[in-house]
C-alpha cells in the first residue's frame, strides 16, 4: 500500500514477515486515522445529551448521524471510482474531513451538530472507500484477506483509543478541546497518505462504467452478494445499538461509572484488535460462511451478560460483542471485495452504503425501544439482527467452491 509496496510484496512472496508487518502496520494506522471520528463521540454521549438538554435516543441519533453521511458517499464513490486517483482522493477527503471536526466544537444546537456529523461522514467515507478499492487492487487475491483484517482491525483500534481519548480531553479540557484535537488527527491521517500510499492510477480506468446503476442492480441479483449487503446492514445495525445505549446503562444505577471510568471501559475493544487480524486465515481454512456465523455467533453470547447488574458481566458482554461483528465485517468486507467479479468498486460501495445504512437505522430503531421499553428490548432488537445475518450467510456458500 506504500511506496515501499512493491518491495514489500517481493519480500512477502520470499517469505519474509517484517514486510507484511510493516504493510499491516501502514494500513492499520491508515485506517485509524481515517475513522477515528466516527465513534470516538460515542464515549461522551451522556455529556452531549446532557449539554444539548435532549433525550438519549435524540442524541445518539445526532451522534451517530455521521453514517448517514457514509452510507451516501460509499455509493457516489463507488460509482466514480473508477475515475478517482485513489491517493488524491483518500487526501482531499481527509483534509476536508477536519473542517466539520473542527466546527463541531462550536455547533450551536442539535440541528447543526447533526449537519455536521453527516458531513463528517461523508469526507470519511470516501477515504474508507477509495482505500478499500485501492487495497482490493494493489492486493492479489492470496494476500486480500490480510489487507483487508489490517484495515478492519485499523477500525477498531480507533474505536479503542478514539473513545479513550474522548473521553479523557472532554473530562479534563472539555467539549470543544475534544473536537479540536480529532481535527488534528484527520490532518496526520493526510499527512500519512501523502508519505506512504503511491500515485497509481485505478485497475481499468480506461474502461469506465457507462451504465453504473446497472452494475450495483446486477450486484444485488447476485444472491451471495445480496447477502454479504445485508448482513453488512445487521452487523453495524447491532454493533450501534450496543455500544450507543450501554453508555447511558453505565452512567446509572447500580454501574454509575463517571466520564473517565467509561473511557477505560473502552479497553473491550482491545481484545477484538487482535482476533480482527486472524480474520483472514479464518476465511482461507474454514470460509467466510462458517467464519462469519462463529463470529455473530460470540456476539451473540454477550448480550445476555450485558443485562446483569455487574460491571464484570457486563464488560465481559461487551468483549464478546465487539470480537464477533468487527471479525464478521473483516470476513465480510473481504467477501464482497473478492466476489465481485466486475464493478469491484461499486460493489465495495454498495456494501459500505448498506453497512453504513444499518448503523443509521440502528440508532433510530433502537433508540426508540431504548427510549420506551429500557436496555432488554434494546438487547432484544440486536439479537434479531445479528439472527437475520446469521440466517444469511448461508446464502455464501457458492463462493467458497
Amino acid at each position: 500500500m506504500t511506496e515501499l509496496a512493491a518491495p514489500l510484496r517481493e519480500a512477502d512472496m520470499q517469505g519474509e514477515p517484517s514486510g507484511t508487518a510493516l504493510r499491516s502496520l501502514v494500513i492499520g494506522l491508515t485506517a485509524f486515522l481515517t475513522v477515528v471520528d466516527l465513534f470516538a463521540t460515542q464515549a461522551i454521549l451522556p455529556s452531549l445529551t446532557k449539554h444539548y438538554g435532549v433525550t438519549p435516543a435524540a442524541m445518539g441519533f445526532a451522534v451517530n448521524a455521521t453514517t448517514m453521511g457514509m452510507a451516501i458517499a460509499s455509493l457516489v464513490i463507488g460509482f466514480l471510482s473508477p475515475r478517482i486517483d485513489r491517493r488524491r482522493g483518500i487526501l482531499i477527503s481527509l483534509v476536508l474531513l477536519a473542517i466539520p471536526t473542527t466546527l463541531l466544537a462550536t455547533a450551536p444546537g442539535l440541528t447543526t451538530f447533526t449537519i455536521l456529523r453527516i458531513m463528517q461522514g461523508l469526507c470519511m467515507a470516501s477515504a474508507f472507500a477509495l482505500t478499500l478499492a485501492y487495497l482490493g487492487e494493489q492486493c492479489g487475491a492470496m494476500d486480500a484477506g490480510g489487507a483487508f483484517a489490517a484495515y478492519i482491525a485499523g477500525n477498531v483500534a480507533s474505536n479503542l483509543v478514539g473513545r479513550l481519548m474522548s473521553a479523557a480531553i472532554a473530562d479534563t479540557f472539555g467539549l470543544a478541546s475534544n473536537f479540536y484535537f480529532f481535527a488534528a488527527l484527520n490532518l496526520a491521517g493526510a499527512a500519512l497518505v501523502y508519505f506512504t500510499i503511491r500515485q497509481v492510477p485505478p485497475m481499468h480506468a480506461t474502461q469506465v462504467l457507462q451504465r453504473p446503476f446497472a452494475a450495483m442492480a446486477a450486484h444485488w441479483r447476485a444472491p451471495r452478494l445480496r447477502a454479504a449487503f445485508i448482513i453488512g446492514f445487521c452487523i453495524l445495525f447491532a454493533f450501534i445499538g450496543t455500544f450507543t445505549f450501554v453508555n447511558f446503562v453505565l452512567v446509572r444505577p447500580p454501574l454509575a461509572l463517571g466520564m473517565m471510568d467509561i473511557g477505560l471501559v473502552y479497553f473491550v475493544f482491545a481484545p477484538s484488535v487482535a482476533t480482527t487480524l486472524l480474520a483472514g486465515k479464518a476465511v482461507k481454512r474454514f470460509g467466510a460462511r462458517s467464519s462469519i456465523r462463529a463470529a455473530l455467533g460470540v456476539a451473540a453470547a454477550g448480550l445476555p451478560l450485558m443485562l446483569l447488574p455487574n460491571l464484570a458481566a457486563v464488560l465481559a458482554g461487551m468483549v464478546l460483542v465487539g470480537v464477533g461483528t468487527f471479525f464478521a465485517q473483516a470476513c465480510a468486507t473481504g467477501f464482497v471485495g473478492q466476489a465481485a467479479q466486475e464493478a469491484r468498486g461499486i460493489a465495495s460501495g454498495s456494501y459500505l452504503a448498506s453497512y453504513f445504512l444499518g448503523g443509521l437505522t440502528g440508532s433510530a430503531v433502537l433508540g426508540r425501544l431504548f427510549d420506551q421499553f429500557g436496555w432488554p428490548a434494546c438487547l432484544a432488537g440486536i439479537a434479531a439482527s445479528l439472527l437475520v445475518a446469521w440466517l444469511l450467510s448461508v446464502k455464501l456458500t457458492d463462493a467458497e467452491r
